[in-house]
C-alpha cells in the first residue's frame, strides 16, 4: 500500500501521544507480518519481521536471509511533538474558575495552542496488586482550553506575550462541583484513582487532520513535526525487501527535548538493537562493529519550506517548495548530520525513486535546530543523512504540508532502505 495524504492523515488522527503512535505503529507491523518481541526475552534466531516497544520509542526491522556482515539502512524519525503537559499537582483555582496547570513540552509555539478545544492523552502507571502496570488514556472531548486574552485587557494589542508559567493553563470547569482532575481522567482510562502512582498526559488538539487547499494539494494537521517522517519510514520499511542491507526503522521518543532518556537518540536503544540483530544471526561483536562502518543511517525529520509571508526568513539560495519532492538538509557546523557521503546516498535514492530532490540550508544569521541525526551518528558511528519532508508553521499546533510530498517522501525512504 503506497503512503498517501489521507492515510496520513488517519495515521495521525490515531496517534495523539508518543504512546499512541507507536500503538499505531504495531498494529500496521503486525497486519504486515511483523512479530512483536520483548527486550528482556532471548530473541529469535531465525530470520524474520521483527519489531520492539520501549515506552514511547519503537524498532522494526526487517532481517530476511541476510547473513551477519550485511549493513544495515536505518531510517530515524520521532514520535514526539511539542505540545502542552499536565503537571504532577495540575489542579488549581483562579477567581472561580476550575484550571489544569500545564507547562509547555519542547519548542512548542504557544500562541497557536490558545482557543483551541483539547483533549487529553497519555499514560497512567497503575498499582495492580504488587506490580505496576501502563495503562493508555485518550480522551477525544473538549475537557480543556486555554482562552486568549480579550484584546481590550492587553497592553500592546500588537503582540501579547506569553509567559510559560501564567498563561498556558487551561479552563477546564467552573465552580465547586467540578470533579478533581486526575482522578476523573484516571475513571476515563477504567482504573481506580488511587491506585494512580504515576503518569505521562500531554494535550492534543481535537480538530482532525485533513487534506485542503484548492485542488487538495495540502495536509493540515497537528504533529506534522515528526509524525510525517514516522509514517512514511512505516510505509518505506513495509514496502521494502531485504537485499544488499537489512532494512531497520527506529521511532524515538524525547527528541523535541534533547533526546536524553533511556529510550531517546542519545541512548543505548538503537546500538544495542542493532548488537542484538547481529548476535541472534550468529554474529559476533567483531562482525557487529565490522557492519557498522557500511551502514547509512536517514534522520528523518521534517523540513522549512519557504514561507510565502517570511520570503526573508529563509537562505536567498536554497528556496524550498511543498509537492516538489524531499529535502536533503545541510549545515556546516553539524546541526545536521549530513556530508557529501551521505548527501550522494540519498541523492541516489530519490534519482532511483524517480523523484525530485530539493536542497537546503538554514540562513547562516539565524540559529538552526536540529534533530536525532548528529547524535545517532555519534552514539553509532554511523555515516548519517538529515532529510525530510517540506512544511509550513512547524512546532504550531496545526500544521501544514504539501499532499503529493507524502508519497514522493515515503518513495524516497524507500529506496534509501533498499537501493537497486
Amino acid at each position: 500500500m503506497a503512503a498517501t495524504a489521507t492515510g496520513l492523515c488517519e495515521f495521525i488522527d490515531a496517534s495523539p501521544s508518543p504512546f499512541h503512535a507507536c500503538v499505531t505503529v504495531a498494529a500496521r507491523l503486525r497486519a504486515a507480518g511483523y512479530t512483536e518481541i520483548a527486550e528482556a526475552d532471548r530473541w529469535p534466531q531465525a530470520p524474520g519481521r521483527y519489531f520492539t516497544v520501549r515506552a514511547g520509542s519503537l524498532i522494526a526491522w526487517d532481517s530476511g536471509a541476510t547473513n551477519p556482515a550485511t549493513p544495515f539502512r536505518i531510517i530515524g524519525a520521532h514520535t514526539d511533538s511539542p505540545n502542552l503537559r499536565v503537571k504532577q499537582r495540575p489542579a488549581r483555582e483562579v477567581a472561580g474558575w476550575q484550571m489544569v496547570a500545564l507547562a509547555p513540552y519542547g519548542g512548542a509555539w504557544l500562541n497557536s495552542w490558545l482557543d483551541r478545544d483539547l483533549g487529553i492523552s497519555g499514560r497512567l502507571s497503575v498499582r495492580s496488586g504488587a506490580e505496576i502496570r501502563h495503562h493508555l488514556v485518550r480522551i477525544d472531548e473538549p475537557i480543556l482550553r486555554v482562552p486568549q486574552l480579550a484584546i481590550h485587557l492587553a497592553d500592546d494589542r500588537a503582540a501579547v506575550k506569553l509567559d510559560p508559567q501564567r498563561h498556558v493553563n487551561a479552563v477546564w470547569g467552573a465552580g465547586a462541583a467540578t470533579p478533581e482532575f486526575l482522578g476523573y481522567v484516571a475513571e476515563r482510562a477504567g482504573v481506580e484513582p488511587r491506585d494512580v502512582l504515576g503518569f505521562d498526559l500531554m494535550t492534543h488538539d481535537l480538530a482532525p487532520s485533513a487534506v485542503t487547499g484548492r485542488g487538495r494539494e495540502f495536509v493540515s494537521a497537528p504533529r506534522l513535526d515528526n509524525q510525517a517522517s514516522c509514517y512514511a519510514g512505516l510505509e518505506a520499511l513495509i514496502a521494502a525487501r531485504p537485499g544488499r542491507h537489512l532494512p531497520v526503522l527506529v521511532l524515538f521518543d524525547h527528541e523535541e527535548v534533547g533526546s536524553t532518556s533511556d529510550h531517546g537518540a542519545q541512548s543505548d536503544l538503537l546500538r544495542g538493537v542493532l548488537e542484538r540483530i547481529t548476535l541472534a544471526a550468529g554474529g559476533d561483536r567483531e562482525d557487529f562493529l565490522r557492519r557498522l562502518t557500511d551502514s547509512t543511517l536517514a534522520s528523518a525529520d521534517m523540513a522549512h519550506a519557504t514561507h510565502p509571508n517570511y520570503p526573508e526568513r529563509h537562505e536567498p539560495g536554497h528556496q524550498i517548495a511543498v509537492n516538489a519532492g524531499p529535502v536533503l538538509k545541510v549545515q556546516p557546523n553539524l546541526r545536521y548530520a549530513t556530508d557529501s557521503r551521505t548527501a550522494a546516498t540519498f541523492a541516489l535514492a530519490c534519482d532511483q525513486a524517480g523523484v525530485a530532490l530539493q536542497r537546503y540550508e538554514h540562513r547562516a544569521d539565524l540559529p538552526c535546530g536540529s534533530t536525532i541525526g548528529p547524535m545517532s551518528a555519534a552514539r553509532t558511528g554511523i555515516p548519517t543523512v538529515d532529510v525530510g519532508a517540506p512544511q509550513l508553521a512547524m512546532h504550531s499546533a496545526r500544521e501544514l504540508m504539501g499532499a503529493r510530498d507524502v508519497t514522493s517522501y515515503a518513495a524516497a525512504l524507500t529506496a534509501f532502505l533498499a537501493p537497486d
